[in-house]
């Protein structure tokens, strides 16, 4: 993903969408949701995982990008 796609997505987005800018698999990213490694904060809302866009922007180093 760019790093205009990454501005685009909102204040949040869903974990697939947040493993694709890390570059890692669905399952894995399930997975390490699951075991609390996945590289930002997840928020399990119901039985979705979402993740908050600054955080995604933080640990992509991509937190000045307007």
């Amino acid at each position: 993903m760019t790093p205009e796609q990454i501005d685009a997505l909102g204040v949040s987005t869903d974990i697939v969408t947040a493993a694709a800018a890390f570059g890692i698999g669905t399952s894995t990213a399930y997975a390490a949701a699951q075991n609390g490694t996945f590289p930002t904060r997840v928020i399990k809302v119901g039985s979705r995982y979402v993740v908050p866009t600054a955080d995604l922007k933080a640990a992509l180093g991509l937190s000045g990008a307007a």
